[in-house]
C-alpha cells in the first residue's frame, strides 16, 4: 500500500502498511472522510508529526491521546493548534511550566511546528477523530500503528520520552530505559497539572540530557 508519509518513516514502517489491521484502518478512515462527516485533522495533516520530524532527527517524543475534536484546532501534532487559534488549557499549562522551568516568557502562539522541526515527535496515539466526539476513532488500528512507530524509535538510543498521564506512560514498556531518558508525570490538563506537572522540569532535564549526549538542546 502506498502511504504518503515522510520517506525515512515510510522505510521504517513499511511492514505495517500491508498488514490487515492497517488496510482495514485505511478503509475506515477514507470512508469517514468521504462520508461527509467532519473529520479532524485535514487529511493532508494526518501524518504531520512524522512528516515534520524524520526518524533520524527525532530526539524527543511527546505522546498525546487523540486529536483535538473542535473546529480549527487539530493539525496532526499533539497539543499543537494552528497560529491564530487560542491555545487550549493543556497547552497553556505546558507553556506555564516552560516559563517556570526555563525562566522565559510564555508563548501566546499554540503552533508547535518549530518544536517538530527541531526533532520533537509530537505523536498522538490515534491520528484522526470525528468532530465533537473525543476518542471516536480509538480502537480502529491507529494505536497499533503508532506503537509500531515508538517501537521503531526504541531501537535507537539517547532519545527523551516525555510521558504525561497514565495513557502515555504505558508506552514506556516499549522503550529501553537504560539507553534513553524517560520522564513521567501527570497530564498537563487543568484536572491534574497541579498534582505534579507544574514543577516537573521536564524541559530543562530534556535539554541537559541532549547536551550530555552531544545533541543540540531544543528551543522550547
Amino acid at each position: 500500500m502506498d502511504v504518503k508519509i515522510e520517506e525515512s518513516w515510510k522505510r521504517e514502517l513499511a511492514a505495517e502498511f500491508d498488514k490487515d489491521y492497517f488496510i482495514k484502518l485505511t478503509d475506515f478512515v477514507r470512508g469517514e472522510y468521504l462520508s461527509g462527516k467532519q473529520i479532524y485533522p485535514r487529511a493532508r495533516d494526518i501524518f504531520n508529526a512524522f512528516n515534520l520530524c524524520p526518524i533520524d532527527k527525532t530526539r524527543v517524543v511527546i505522546i498525546g491521546q487523540d486529536p483535538y475534536h473542535e473546529p480549527g484546532q487539530a493539525m496532526g501534532l499533539c497539543f499543537s493548534v494552528p497560529t491564530g487559534i487560542t491555545p487550549p488549557p493543556s497547552l497553556v499549562n505546558i507553556y506555564t511550566e516552560i516559563k517556570n522551568d526555563l525562566g522565559r516568557p510564555s508563548s501566546t502562539n499554540g503552533d508547535l511546528t518549530h518544536w517538530a522541526e527541531q526533532g520533537v515527535l509530537l505523536l498522538n496515539s490515534t491520528l484522526t477523530v470525528s468532530a465533537h466526539v473525543a476518542a471516536s476513532h480509538a480502537g480502529r488500528g491507529w494505536e497499533q500503528f503508532t506503537d509500531a512507530a515508538i517501537a521503531a524509535l526504541a531501537r535507537r538510543s539517547h532519545i527523551v520520552y516525555m510521558l504525561w498521564g497514565s495513557y502515555a506512560q504505558k508506552k514506556a514498556a516499549l522503550v529501553d530505559t537504560s539507553q534513553n531518558l524517560v520522564l513521567k508525570t501527570v497530564h498537563p490538563s487543568p484536572l491534574s497539572a497541579y498534582r505534579g506537572f507544574f514543577g516537573c522540569k521536564h524541559f530543562s532535564q530534556a535539554n541537559e540530557y541532549l547536551k550530555q549526549n552531544g545533541f543540540a538542546p531544543i528551543d522550547w
